[in-house]
């Protein structure tokens, strides 16, 4: 594990020991054909780009032995009153157990990979995902998914926060426009460190 005193940069390499992979919301409730129409960007982008790079950095964590946590918006309800008022105005609810709520085949969990249901944008306010990562030991969190400028941005900020170094994989996520992403990792880099998944799997497969 990282000596904290020792840290003067966010921009802290990768330790095998005590690293996780986090995907953000990559389900079928939030990537589905019907975006397609509805939102185009976001649906091309997620299908040629995003979705691929995180297939790509998850082989590997597997390969590498690094924890793998998924976290998806499900409602402990079937009708979300449970939610937080953020979500309940913005109208998500995916009930529990339903397919919306399943992460996307594409990326499928393992069986012992961990899988958070979330009704918050942070899953650090809604889940137990604090008391999980000191239970296994994780210092670093390796962030990808979506949206980059919603619940990406604010797991990030609470991670910080709370005394993990945070890495955004800054082509493993996406939202709504490319100036959305851009103007997202311009406005949380000051929390964590900002890397492209090729320079990450690149660090992860280093013996």
């Amino acid at each position: 594990m990282p000596n904290v005193t020792k840290i003067t940069s966010r921009n802290y390499p990768i330790q095998k020991g005590n690293i996780a992979l986090l995907i953000i919301d990559v389900q079928n409730g939030t990537y589905n054909e019907k975006e397609e129409s509805k939102r185009p960007y976001f649906y091309q982008e997620a299908k040629q780009k995003t979705i691929p790079n995180i297939a790509k950095l998850l082989k590997q964590c597997r390969e590498s032995n690094i924890e793998v946590i998924y976290t998806t918006i499900e409602s402990l309800t079937a009708d979300g009153r449970d939610r937080s008022l953020d979500y309940k105005l913005s109208g998500f609810n995916f009930a529990k157990g339903c397919w919306e709520s399943k992460v996307i085949s594409e990326l499928k969990p393992l069986d012992d990979e961990i899988i958070l249901p979330k009704t918050s944008s942070s899953l650090f306010n809604s889940t137990t995902f604090d008391y999980i990562l000191k239970n296994i030991g994780i210092e670093q969190i390796i962030v990808t998914g979506f949206l980059t400028d919603q619940c990406v941005d604010h797991t990030i900020r609470d991670g910080a926060d709370r005394g993990y170094l945070m890495i955004c994989a800054s082509n493993g996520c996406n939202t709504e426009s490319i100036e959305r992403h851009e103007q997202a990792l311009s406005a949380f880099g000051g929390y964590c460190r900002v890397a492209k998944v090729e320079e990450l799997l690149r660090e992860i497969t280093i013996e």
